[in-house]
């Protein structure tokens, strides 16, 4: 099949999504699940020129049952069971009120970014960042003026800083193996190439934050209690231990902690987690979706035309850390997850590193940056797709409002045009 027909769906999608936030003229209101549902009957409808229903279906089938899609699945379905157990126990409204208590209005915008960095640094995910932090940005709005689809975007676009940079994130460990580099000196190279994209950024939120006020409520007690599953899960991920077993452990601590400390039962607390799990519906059925168009559009030879097109013209040490970055960018476009994007591309990235002898360590740091970068502003990414149904609202708002990750591929670009860090280049 032609390399861009095999990719369509992916374009069919885009399309459909944003004519109809134009159509809609409200943003908030395009249902992503149903742009969805049109690219994947475009994508057999393609697909079925040369391959029969039931392999198609079969195709499809295999690439939404994956084991990736299904491990997200169950960190959606625990994280949404958690979110709805935190707030039905009055965590969320402890940290709301601490916030909102303790915390000054032009501080709160590049607070809130400095913590989603230093958190998802510790955890090494985007998604538990995600979790932990954007139920608490939708009670400050809810108590406040904020916007919240910018506070979630802020949110997100911290939570890429440490997906990035982290020792523990996936995408670091599949970048330093495949080039045969050590994580120490990745992160070096790596911090030295993030850390301007995040100054700016922290400047910018600084003065948006200037001249705004926070209502400050007058907070008679702060429920300390009911904060400890907050503080519990952040400090198990920071360990390294597994996002599922974290989750499962922290729903059950909001169980005991409710029922300890008043009014709740353990019906009451099931019934949490049953509203949280159902919220998650559209979502998990999006990611499906996803996952089996996906499947579809490289078993056509889609993701492989990107990388051979991107890469068959590379000269000199700008031009092949260029096609790089523009080979990982195009995979994790194409694949919506940037752990598979770096595992995919990672060998071809490793033998143009070897041919114009360019440092793996600098290569590796391309590679983590770039695909964390592109899959944050993907609004079929997990990341987006996440806030989007933990916040409710729509994924082009939260996009819209997105600066690090756009930021930080200014910054990187600009890094591989000036062949910086010169000691890694």
């Amino acid at each position: 099949m032609n390399g861009w027909l095999a990719l369509s769906p992916l374009f069919v999608f885009m399309t459909i999504y944003l004519i109809s936030a134009v159509v809609a003229g409200d943003i908030y209101a395009v249902p992503v699940s149903v742009a969805f549902i049109f690219a994947c009957v475009y994508a057999f409808i393609i697909t079925h020129r040369h391959e029969t229903t039931t392999h198609t279906l079969e195709m499809f089938s295999s690439g939404a049952g994956d084991q990736n899609i299904l491990l997200m699945i169950w960190v959606v379905v625990l994280a949404g069971a958690f979110a709805s157990t935190s707030k039905s126990i009055g965590s969320i409204d402890a940290v709301t009120d601490l916030i909102t208590a303790y915390l000054s209005g032009p501080m709160l915008y590049v607070g809130l970014f400095i913590a989603s960095c230093l958190i998802s640094m510790a955890i090494g995910t985007n998604i538990g960042t995600i979790v932990a932090l954007v139920p608490i940005v939708v009670g400050v709005a809810e108590k406040t003026d904020y916007n919240l689809a910018f506070m979630a975007a802020i949110v997100v676009g911290g939570g890429s800083f440490g997906d990035n940079l982290s020792f523990i994130s996936d995408t670091t460990i599949a970048a330093t193996s495949l080039l045969g580099c050590e994580m120490k000196d990745k992160f070096r190279a790596n911090i030295r190439i993030v850390t301007p994209a995040a100054f700016i950024v922290a400047l910018i939120y600084i003065v948006m934050g200037i001249g705004v006020e926070m209502p400050h409520e007058a907070v008679e007690t702060i429920h300390w209690t009911t904060l400890i599953p907050y503080f519990v899960t952040i400090l198990l991920a920071s360990l390294g231990i597994n996002v599922v077993t974290v989750l499962t452990f922290g729903i059950l601590l909001n169980g005991v902690i409710g029922i300890i400390i008043g009014n709740y039962t353990a019906l009451d607390w099931m019934r949490a987690i049953s509203e949280g799990v159902v919220g998650m519906n559209e979502l998990i059925l999006v990611m499906m979706m996803a996952g089996g168009m996906l499947e579809i559009v490289r078993y056509n030879g889609g993701i492989d035309f990107l990388v051979n097109k991107i890469t068959s013209r590379v000269s000199g040490k700008r031009g092949a850390e260029f096609s790089i970055a523009a080979m990982v960018s195009a995979a994790t476009f194409a694949t919506a997850n940037n752990t598979i994007a770096i595992l995919t591309t990672g060998k071809i990235a490793k033998n143009i590193c070897e041919k114009h002898n360019l440092n793996p360590i600098k290569v590796a740091s391309i590679l983590d940056t770039f695909s964390c970068s592109i899959q944050s502003i993907l609004p079929y990414g997990m990341h987006v797709l996440m806030a989007s149904a933990l916040a409710e609202v729509s994924v082009l708002s939260i996009i819209k409002n997105l600066y690090y990750p756009l930021i930080l591929l200014v910054v990187a670009s600009v890094a591989i045009l000036l062949r910086l860090p010169k000691k890694y280049s």
